[in-house]
């Protein structure tokens, strides 16, 4: 496997692992992310609870999304630097990432304060008419 491709790949699996830290994706993606590490007698585990809770302690949106970003290269640079001993392992590592072709991952996030409301959709669309309350 050429350079580039390890450095793409492993790039793109550090930002899908902590995309999905804090979702319903995160279970089956750690035990993916695990399991590839475990082959060549890694144990992270430990560090892939301790990311996601920090991304889960996150009090909001934007903050989730900056621990996601600040952990990410540290993630890429995990999986490139197993990538460099296994190239063989690229291929399982694509099977955790989001597939191409338009089927991806959402993460969507909506906040409303003081009496506010949100109206979120993904993959779709929706028509809110609102109108006047009777007192």
């Amino acid at each position: 496997m050429l350079e580039d491709q390890i450095v793409a790949l492993a790039a793109s699996g550090g930002a899908a692992v902590v995309a999905a830290m804090a979702t319903d994706a995160w279970q089956p993606t750690r035990e993916g992310v695990a399991r590839l590490f475990r082959r060549q007698g890694a144990e992270v585990e430990g560090r892939l609870d301790e990311d996601a809770a920090l991304v889960a302690a996150a009090e909001d949106g934007e903050a989730a999304d900056a621990a996601r970003q600040a952990l990410a290269p540290g993630w890429a640079l995990r999986l490139r630097t197993l990538l460099a001993a296994h190239p063989e392992y690229a291929e399982e590592l694509r099977t955790l990432l989001p597939a191409e072709g338009g089927a991806t991952r959402s993460v969507q996030y909506n906040i409303a304060h003081d009496q506010g409301r949100v109206f979120g959709v993904l993959d779709g669309s929706t028509v809110i008419h609102q109108g006047q309350q009777e007192a």
